[in-house]
């Protein structure tokens, strides 16, 4: 990916308050209304920051109604900016390895239902 386009990504409007919002999983419907994004913009930011890898579809999770809703967290905890003469760094600094087995330990636990032993 080249920093070009990367940066483009993140200033394209609400991308950024997207992957502020993304700490924890989050659904399109989720973000839409607790940032006040229209849902068509909202997907589209989705698209963008994934194709980037910068957001990752968490999971498929089931609601009330029995419907699939899919869940994106944000894969990275920072991203860095340097300019200079003739170029432009961006330096992506990923979520940590630990985070994210501790987050895939609690995925798999949670999907246990009451009453499931677990050997």
């Amino acid at each position: 990916m080249s920093s070009v386009s990367l940066l483009q990504t993140l200033g394209n409007k609400y991308s950024v308050e997207i992957l502020d919002a993304t700490d924890e999983p989050r659904s399109a419907q989720e973000l839409s209304e607790e940032l006040d994004i229209p849902i068509a913009t909202c997907y589209r930011r989705i698209d963008e920051l994934t194709e980037h890898g910068l957001l990752e579809l968490h999971d498929n999770v089931l609601s009330e109604d029995r419907r699939r809703i899919k869940v994106y967290r944000r894969n990275i905890d920072a991203v860095c900016v340097e300019f200079g003469e003739d170029e432009i760094f961006v330096d992506v600094e990923e979520r940590s390895e630990v985070t994210n087995k501790l987050d895939e330990a609690w995925r798999t636990l949670s999907n246990f239902k009451k009453g499931t032993k677990l050997s």
